[in-house]
């Protein structure tokens, strides 16, 4: 028989990452094992605490059955305990905080809430392609924000077309940013949110890597406005839990309801003994603290190395990225190949690979993305191999 895809699946590319992987098979394949700083996985191990809570709860938790749809209430309790702690913010448990099986499936299906066949959602250029990509299957139209170096890697939102304006339903903005690594201010928020505010549109803050810094703690946009925004939340970063898949969506009450109709017909809720484990994880900064100082050194190390090579120094104030720009006269793809000649076997992302060509600019080309990850001592090597490169 004929297999036809549907026609959304032909709309869209490959998953940049899946890409990578496969340049790192193809070294693998000629017996080189390189260093690989192109997915952001982290490799340490997830915290003895977390994994001891979790090991418990599977015994407490081993007549369960299904979990809530919206989360246990001590994990809505504590991530509302938490948030206060963290930003100041209250929030109530009941109806402004949602679990979720980590941000990814929340945002890739939020637009389901609010996007009607031909909607617009405005999303940051590079970005995470979960942004546009649930847009596409929710039916709607992504207006691509491109962040250049000019703009400090903020979005113009001046720029917009009056028409896009009207049409738009969400504006997606992720500080600290993945992957150009720009930092929120008190300033950026205000107008973000005045600009939701004059133009009806939701605000939806991707705050994945707010603990992910090196000495000024960043704000949540909850801090400044709680009606109109929702904000997404992980703990695959801040606690190393890629694996485990646990998050949350919260702020505004309406937003929030509009999202719980659409969740239970998508999936059956985040693993109750998955949750006692993230109850853990926030209970706990020490682990976090840690992580921190380790991603400093990663972060100074690589920093150094480049510098040493003549290269911009690109040192971030937080996410677990650096955002390096590429020599004169090469692409981000000819960087990116470079670094993986034989002798030096370093895997980077491509800043290109992480953009849409938008407006006739892809604002990724001219910089490689490096995710803080391998194990310290590859991490050092990396760096010898890299100050001995020829530019």
């Amino acid at each position: 028989m004929k297999i036809e895809i549907a026609e959304r699946l032909k709309a869209i590319g490959s998953y940049a990452f899946a890409d990578v992987d496969k340049i790192v098979e193809s070294l693998k394949k000629e017996g080189i094992e390189p260093i690989d700083f192109g997915v952001g996985d982290p490799t340490l191990p997830t915290p003895e605490i977390i994994r001891e809570a979790c090991k418990k709860a599977v015994d407490r938790r081993k007549s369960a059955g299904y979990p809530s749809y919206i989360g246990e209430p001590e994990y809505r309790e504590t991530v509302s305990w938490w948030t206060k702690k963290r930003f100041g913010v209250d929030l109530d448990p009941e109806t402004e905080i949602m679990s979720t099986i980590g941000s990814k499936e929340a945002i890739f299906n939020f637009p389901e809430a609010f996007i009607n066949p031909g909607d617009y959602t405005l999303a940051l250029n590079p970005g995470y392609p979960a942004w546009s990509r649930g847009t596409h299957f929710a039916e709607g139209k992504t207006y691509f924000l491109n962040l250049l170096p000019e703009n400090d890697f903020f979005p113009d939102l001046k720029s917009i077309p009056e028409d896009i304006k009207n049409r738009a339903k969400i504006l997606w903005i992720n500080y600290p940013n993945n992957p150009t690594t720009a930092f929120p201010s008190e300033d950026f928020f205000k107008e973000v949110l005045e600009f939701g505010e004059k133009h009806n549109i939701i605000v939806a803050s991707d705050e994945s890597y707010t603990e992910n810094y090196y000495d000024e703690a960043p704000p949540s946009i909850l801090q400044y406005k709680k009606d109109g925004v929702v904000v997404f939340q992980s703990l695959s970063k801040r606690s190393n839990m890629t694996t485990y898949r646990v998050g949350w969506v919260a702020g505004d009450k309406r937003i929030i309801d509009a999202f719980k109709k659409v969740k239970p017909n998508i999936d059956s809720g985040t693993a109750t003994f998955i949750q006692d484990a993230a109850i853990a994880a926030l209970k706990d900064e020490t682990h976090v603290e840690k992580l921190r100082e380790d991603y400093r050194k990663k972060r100074d190390i690589m920093i150094d190395a480049f510098k040493s090579v003549g290269l911009e120094d690109c040192t971030p104030k937080g996410t677990i990225y650096i955002w390096q720009k590429v020599p004169e006269g090469y692409t981000s793809l000819d960087f990116a190949k470079k670094l993986l000649q034989k002798e030096i076997a370093v895997v980077t992302t491509p800043g290109s690979w992480l953009s849409t060509e938008f407006n006739g600019v892809n604002p990724g080309e001219g910089y490689i993305r490096l995710a803080l990850v391998p194990p310290m001592e590859k991490v050092k090597e990396a760096a010898e191999k890299i100050k001995n490169l020829k530019i």
